[in-house]
């Protein structure tokens, strides 16, 4: 049996959820993300914005530059949350096989339904734009790596002046006729610098490259070499995967302005400890590795980690041990630009019984603290040492 996946891609999703709650930004020029003067950068932008080459990820001081009337909108991640769960909860309606890869994607595998995948595709764009209000473009193809090009494919095609909504229909057994005229950098695992190189070697298209023999192309992909012309016949047997388990947790900030002074850099370490050790608790986790990243001036980015003995959920500890990284990588001449943090190492490893007896009063008083701060707000409450910063 064939099999039918499908792959969802909801359409300038920020943006769709922003103009539901504003609809004097339907048809505008805006884009969502940071603030130009705080280094911000586009995490959205809208098709009317898009006709003046702005992009996601570009930074939003150059938006401004290519379209000086932009609106440039903050964003509200909470309500963006919340409108993906609802699109996830359609999708579920159909199928228990859902595997979401981001907040506005996910595959679904609706090979035991008697429709047509075509069709499936369609009932659900219509519900989700009728109920929901928002966009979405869809794949349809035996397996994941087709379903999620066709998309793209679609979406190229006709998002030009406004969402596409497009739904693209590869069927099975024209999956290598269906890529062979796309450019390599289509294909997942290639990007702008590997589709350089094969090109040097006259391999342009993902047609160049499944006919490729492997012995030529060895040198860029290494050991991934058969993975990657397998790929590029159309071939891909990797199931749905309906949970994925953490590996990691980070969170970074970029400064308005270039930072020397200890004070805020020790500031906001333990405002970034603080984040991440309340979505470890909230996730019943606990992490064993710290890893901090700083990026100087001069774009020069550097990270240092270090694993602990016991795995932790505390704030405090992940701060102490981040003060610690940068005391050691942190020269106090050179300014810094951005500054993040992660944990790794993830487990629900319950923390030894001596241990914690150690450690029931910081516990309780992080209890205390979580609390307060769901209540009242993350800011409502601090540490006292947090005071001399």
């Amino acid at each position: 049996m064939n099999r039918k996946i499908i792959h969802l891609d909801l359409d300038a999703f920020f943006c769709a959820v922003e103009e539901q709650r504003s609809p004097l930004l339907i048809g505008k020029p805006f884009a969502v993300g940071g603030k130009p003067q705080e280094r911000g950068v586009v995490s959205s932008c809208s098709y009317a914005a898009r006709a003046f080459g702005i992009r996601s990820a570009m930074p939003m001081a150059r938006a401004l530059r290519l379209c000086p009337n932009l609106i440039v909108v903050t964003p509200h991640y909470k309500e963006y949350s919340q409108a993906s769960q609802k699109v996830m909860a359609k999708l579920r309606i159909v199928t228990d096989l859902v595997e979401q890869i981001s907040i506005d994607e996910a595959f679904l595998d609706v090979s035991g339904l008697p429709m047509a995948g075509e069709t499936i595709a369609h009932e659900l764009q219509e519900a989700i734009i009728n109920d929901l209000g928002l966009p979405c473009s869809l794949g349809v193809a035996s397996n994941k790596l087709v379903a999620k090009i066709a998309t793209d494919v679609g979406k190229t095609t006709l998002g030009r002046s406004g969402p596409p909504n497009a739904i693209t229909v590869v069927p099975p057994g024209s999956e290598a006729a269906f890529l062979a005229p796309l450019p390599t950098s289509s294909l997942w695992g290639i990007g702008p610098k590997t589709a350089e190189r094969l090109s040097k070697l006259g391999i342009i298209t993902i047609g160049d490259l499944a006919s490729t023999p492997e012995t030529k192309i060895k040198q860029i992909f290494g050991r991934l070499t058969l993975e990657m012309l397998v790929r590029a016949s159309g071939i891909d047997n990797r199931p749905i995967i309906t949970h994925h388990d953490a590996k990691s947790l980070s969170q970074e900030t970029t400064f308005s302005r270039d930072i020397s002074e200890e004070a805020k850099l020790k500031n906001t370490l333990r405002e970034l400890s603080a984040s991440i050790g309340r979505k470890l608790r909230e996730s019943n986790l606990r992490a064993q590795t710290i890893k901090l990243k700083i990026r100087w001036s001069d774009f020069t980015t550097i990270t240092r980690q270090t694993t602990i003995s016991q795995p932790t959920d505390q704030e405090q500890m992940i701060y102490e041990v981040s003060l610690s990284l940068l005391d050691k990588c942190w020269d106090y001449r050179r300014p810094v630009r951005l500054i993040g943090l992660g944990v790794s190492g993830l487990s629900s490893q319950i923390i030894q019984l001596s241990l914690w007896e150690v450690n029931s009063k910081a516990r309780s008083l992080q209890q205390a603290l979580d609390d307060l701060r769901g209540k009242y707000g993350v800011k409502i409450v601090h540490r006292g040492s947090a005071l001399d910063e």
